[in-house]
């Protein structure tokens, strides 16, 4: 136990994007989590008051890479000049195809802090956070005034509508996870569909979309 500051050389500054590289490479080489900050730090040859001027406990490292998930699709989003003019439909696809193409890339570690314990999604202690950076984003940029000219999806509410775009994504997010596709193309299916779906019922054709999810999903269950 470290009761004061060593002498050693001044090792290069760390910051939290380090960290949570080290942790999320620790995870995965380990297939199992740190059990305290002691042991992380140790492990990485860190001092434990570096760890502690970023995140206050594990369990607050693992909520942050959530969050830092959500905050590199929404930089990537922001690049595209006409975000803003898209339609409430389009700016939800293009947040939900954004959203998985960085959780892709992040998937290894996702499945197994999502899979850990093997209780699935009841492990979303973790996703606090990033839902209330999500659900924030949804009322702010998608759903922050009237985008379509015609239909109902204007007159939603917005606590409605941003607690309706969470629960879509956690069932594209619980869909994406058993996903065996090339490419992951039938979750890519499954995000249009849905979000046309959802749109659909508060327009003027719900019975179609409903009918061609449903055929969807039928046929990937019996797969």
């Amino acid at each position: 136990m470290a009761i004061t500051k060593t002498t050693k050389a001044k090792k290069k500054q760390l910051d939290d994007l380090q960290i949570v590289s080290l942790y999320m490479n620790d995870v995965l080489e380990m297939n199992e989590a740190p059990k305290n900050v002691f042991v992380f730090c140790k492990k990485n040859d860190i001092e434990e008051s570096d760890f502690y001027s970023f995140f206050g406990s594990l369990d607050a490292l693992k909520k942050d890479i959530w969050v830092k998930f959500f905050e590199n699709a929404i930089a990537t989003i922001e690049k595209e000049p006409t975000f803003e003019t898209y339609s409430d439909k389009n700016k939800l696809l293009t947040l939900y195809f954004t959203l998985f193409e960085i959780l892709t890339l992040n998937r290894s570690y996702i499945l197994f802090s999502l899979k850990e314990n093997k209780e699935s999604l009841k492990n979303l202690k973790s996703l606090t956070t990033f839902r209330n950076h999500f659900k924030e984003y949804i009322v702010t940029k998608i759903k922050s005034k009237p985008s379509e000219p015609y239909g109902k999806v204007a007159k939603v509410t917005e606590p409605v509508f941003s607690e309706g775009a969470w629960l879509q994504f956690l069932f594209l997010l619980k869909f994406w996870m058993d996903d065996t596709s090339k490419s992951f193309e039938k979750t890519d299916v499954l995000i249009e569909k849905s979000v046309n779906t959802v749109v659909d019922l508060l327009d003027t054709k719900p019975l179609e979309s409903l009918f061609d999810l449903g055929k969807f999903l039928w046929k990937e269950k019996m797969q």
